[in-house]
C-alpha cells in the first residue's frame, strides 16, 4: 500500500496560488529575496522536560507558555504592539484559548492583540506557523508569532470516544486508537524489525547525547524563569543507551509482534516553542534580524491504521509544491514518533541519515504534542546555521491518520 502512496503523482488543487504557498518554485527561485517574502525573525525553544519526573512536571501551560512570551519579548526587543496576532499550537490542556490568551495578557502583550489556537494533533505547532504564514502572505496582519506547547505531565492525551454508529466504519475506529497500536500495525504491515528499530533509536539517542555534550542545543533554547528557577537544559536526553542496552528492554504494548519499547519510541515530555514571522519589508523596517524564509507547508490523510507513513506523502507533496527535489534539501527534521514509522519513511524516502535528524529527534529529546511542529523549526534553522546551508524539510505524522511538511530556508549564512 505504502508504495503506491508514495509514488502517486503530486496534483496542487484548484485555485493554487501564493496565498496557499510560495510562488517562487525551484531552488534559485525560492532562494532568491522579495520585500513581500514571509520571514522568520526569531526562532528558539524552551529546555524540554522529561513528563511527569522531568523539570516542567508542575508547569501548567499557561505558565510555560507565558514564560516563553516574556523571554521573547525581552530578548528580541519586539515592541509588543507590532504584533498582529498570535496563534498556540497545543492538544490537550482545558480551554487552550482562555489560557493561551491569558498567558500572553501576563506577558506584557497588549489586549488589543488577538490569539488563537489550533489543534493537529502532532502537527499542532506547524499548523500555528502556517496560519501566521497564510495571514501574512495575505496581508491581513503585517507580524505574527507562531506558538507550540504542550504539558503532557498535567495534560496526558484524553481517550477518545466516538458512539457505536460512527465506529462502525472501520477507518473510523481505527483513527481513534492509541498511538502505539498504529506502531505495531506499521511495524507487522511493513516488517520493521525490532532490531531495526533499535538501530535506529540509537542512533537519535547517541547523536542527542552527544549534542548535549557539546552544547549543541544552547544555541536554540531561550531560557525561562519558572517560579524562581531558570529553565535552560534539556532533561530528556538518557545517556548511555547502547544497542545492548535497547534489545533488553520489554514491549511497551500487547498489539501486534510487540516490536514497540520505551526505547524506541517518543519520549512523553512538555516544553515550548515561538517563531515570530513577518514579510521582509516589514522586518527591515523594524530593524529585526531575518533567519529564515517561510516557503510551503502542506497537510495529507493516510488511513488511520498506519498513521506513521505520512512523511512519506507529506514529503513529496511538500517538495512538489516548492519545485525542489530531495537532493535539495540540506537538513530533514522527520518527526520520531516511534522508530516503526520512522524506519520505514527514511528508507522509503531514500534520504541519507546524516541529513535526518542530526542532532537526534523525538525517540531521545521527547515529543510534546503541540510543541514539535514549531521545535523541528527552530532545531532544523539552527542546524542550518551550524553548516551554512540552505534548505530545510520538516515533517510529522499525525494521529488519526495524517501528516505534515514543511519548507524553510536559512537566511543566516555567510
Amino acid at each position: 500500500m505504502l508504495s503506491r502512496l508514495a509514488s502517486r503523482p503530486v496534483r496542487l488543487p484548484y485555485g493554487y496560488s501564493r496565498a496557499a504557498s510560495t510562488s517562487a518554485r525551484g531552488l534559485q527561485a525560492i532562494l532568491s529575496k522579495n520585500p513581500d517574502d514571509v520571514v522568520v525573525t526569531f526562532a528558539q525553544r524552551t529546555a524540554m522536560g522529561r513528563a511527569r519526573k522531568g523539570q516542567l512536571k508542575d508547569t501548567p501551560v499557561d505558565e510555560l507558555l507565558s514564560a516563553l512570551f516574556k523571554a521573547a519579548l525581552a530578548k528580541t526587543k519586539l515592541d509588543p504592539s507590532n504584533i498582529d496576532d498570535i496563534c498556540v499550537g497545543t492538544c490537550h490542556p482545558p480551554s487552550p484559548l482562555y489560557i493561551s490568551r491569558a498567558a500572553a495578557l501576563a506577558a506584557g502583550i497588549p489586549a488589543e492583540v488577538p490569539i488563537s489556537t489550533v489543534n493537529r494533533l502532532c502537527a499542532s505547532g506547524l499548523q500555528s506557523i502556517r496560519s501566521i504564514a497564510h495571514a501574512v502572505q495575505t496581508g491581513s496582519i503585517a507580524l505574527g508569532l507562531a506558538a507550540g506547547v504542550e504539558s503532557m505531565s498535567l495534560n496526558p492525551r484524553p481517550t477518545p470516544e466516538v458512539v457505536d454508529a460512527v465506529a462502525a466504519n472501520s477507518q473510523a475506529a481505527d483513527c481513534i486508537r492509541p498511538m502505539g497500536w498504529t506502531s505495531e500495525m506499521v511495524a507487522t504491515a511493513y516488517d520493521v524489525s525490532r532490531e531495526k528499530q533499535d538501530k535506529y533509536a540509537y542512533i537519535s539517542h547517541s547523536r542527542a547525547s552527544n549534542s548535549i555534550l557539546k552544547g549543541t542545543f544552547a544555541e536554540e533554547i531561550i531560557p525561562i524563569e519558572i517560579q524562581g528557577k531558570v529553565i535552560s537544559v534539556d532533561d530528556t536526553v538518557r545517556p548511555g543507551v547502547t544497542l545492548e542496552s535497547l534489545a533488553t528492554l520489554k514491549s511497551a504494548f500487547e498489539w501486534g509482534d510487540r516490536r514497540t519499547t520505551a526505547g524506541n519510541a517518543s519520549g512523553v515530555g512538555d516544553g515550548a516553542a515561538l517563531c515570530v514571522l513577518t514579510t521582509r519589508k516589514h522586518a527591515e523596517d523594524l530593524g529585526l534580524p531575518v533567519l529564515g524564509k517561510y516557503i510551503s507547508s502542506t497537510f495529507v490523510g493516510v488511513e488511520p491504521r498506519y498513521m506513521g507513513i505520512s512523511p512519506v506523502a507529506a514529503v513529496p507533496k511538500v517538495l512538489a509544491q516548492a519545485g525542489l527535489t530531495k537532493e535539495d534539501v540540506d537538513v530533514f527534521e522527520i518527526n520520531e514518533a516511534f522508530a516503526s514509522q520512522f524506519a520505514y519513511c527514511v528508507e522509503e524516502l531514500d534520504v541519507p541519515m546524516d541529513k535526518v535528524n542530526p542532532n537526534g529527534g523525538s525517540i531521545a529529546l521527547t515529543h510534546p504534542l503541540g510543541m514539535t511542529g514549531v521545535r523541528q523549526v527552530v532545531t532544523g534553522l539552527a542546524e542550518l546555521r551550524r553548516r551554512d546551508a540552505k534548505i530545510l524539510c520538516t515533517s510529522m505524522c499525525v494521529g488519526s491518520g495524517m501528516g505534515g511538511a514543511s519548507i524553510f530556508v536559512n537566511e543566516a549564512r555567510s
